[in-house]
């Protein structure tokens, strides 16, 4: 099967919907990508692996990334796609309509209808996005080919029901271990109970006082929660040890190490391992080219408080940030859904930004 790119959006959103892109699987997406833009002499194609990268060499004074990628989590019994009509509108329903080839869709259809624009572009579909960071193929193609994620300003094309969500925050999980003594139960004086243990690390997470944080006008609101405990051996066992693991959302003024100088502050006296870390990312709104996109657009920007790909454009020192269609709140369920005029506003923001005279 081909893609048409000069169909409507509803239709082409169904057509990459159903070709089914669960992590891992993506190249016949991928391939369908590469052959459906590659026909357009204002594109020039490179590829690595499963991520197909499409630019513009017009010569602008700018250039921008817009990104997305073709990976889904696992399928649920929710493929093929289906439509259905809704009282708020039309609906795409399937995985990955939400997150995030209703995004997608609105790429491919103006990757190969912009075939001038005030600012150079460079679309990026890129897999492995809903897996391990190690695989990530945003972070591979910057690795492999630096010189394509090159750019003054990013939007990745993430769910946020078609409003701009500015930057991300930055999550870090660390591992804290409390030490027991393993007695018989009926003889517990004889042992100590490292589950007891936790009560004072819970005692300091539930007296944490969340911060509200602005940055460039966006107030993002912080988090530290235990997000897993294990422990325990038997039911007649005193547990020897536990273990219990602490999630904390920081805000984008914080690097790593200030988030890690937090976690040290709080749990002072404990020793801890961190099991992740991913820094949080500025949404660089106080440049002329994001204040531009921002007028264009017509969204009020909000604060987005989950991490995403955007963080590693920050890393690249490129401002960015998160603007597709579909509620996040949907993503990963079993019934998400992609509505058909958000889909329409996203193709029409980027119009107006990107070639004003060609909005539709």
């Amino acid at each position: 099967m081909r893609l048409d790119l000069s169909t409507d959006l509803v239709t082409l959103l169904q057509a990459i919907t159903d070709v089914e892109s669960v992590s891992g699987n993506e190249r016949e997406l991928a391939d369908m990508v590469e052959e459906a833009l590659s026909v357009h002499d204002h594109l020039e194609m490179s590829r690595d692996g499963d991520c197909v990268v499409a630019r513009t060499n017009w010569g602008r004074p700018q250039r921008v990334v817009i990104a997305g990628h073709l990976d889904t989590v696992p399928v649920a019994n929710n493929l093929p796609s289906r439509l259905e009509q809704t009282p708020d509108g039309l609906h795409v329903v399937g995985r990955g309509t939400c997150d995030m080839k209703g995004g997608v869709a609105v790429q491919l259809k103006l990757a190969a209808e912009l075939a001038d624009a005030t600012r150079d572009i460079t679309w990026i579909f890129y897999d492995h996005e809903e897996v391990g960071a190690d695989l990530n193929g945003l972070k591979r193609l910057a690795e492999n080919a630096p010189h394509l994620l090159e750019a003054d300003f990013a939007v990745l094309m993430e769910p946020t029901d078609a409003r701009i969500e500015g930057g991300c925050q930055g999550t870090c999980r660390i591992r804290i271990e409390i030490a027991g003594q393993a007695s018989h139960s009926a003889r517990s004086w004889l042992g100590k109970n490292a589950i007891h243990g936790l009560s004072d690390v819970l005692e300091r997470l539930n007296a944490y006082e969340a911060q509200e944080v602005d940055v460039e006008g966006l107030t993002y609101r912080e988090g530290m929660n235990a997000v897993l405990v294990s422990g325990g051996i038997a039911g007649n066992i005193i547990p020897p040890s536990a273990v219990i693991e602490v999630n904390y959302r920081f805000a984008p003024d914080k690097a790593p190490e200030d988030a890690l100088a937090e976690l040290r502050r709080v749990f002072d006296g404990y020793e801890f391992e961190v099991t992740d870390m991913s820094p949080a990312a500025r949404p660089g709104l106080d440049k002329e080219i994001a204040m531009d996109f921002v007028a264009s657009v017509g969204s009020t920007p909000k604060p987005k408080y989950g991490w995403t790909d955007v963080a590693r454009f920050s890393a690249l020192g490129i401002p960015a940030v998160n603007y597709g269609p579909a509620d996040p709140s949907l993503a990963h369920t079993d019934h998400e859904y992609c509505p058909a005029d958000q889909l329409d506003m996203c193709a029409d923001g980027l119009r107006r930004w990107l070639a004003p005279d060609q909005e539709s």
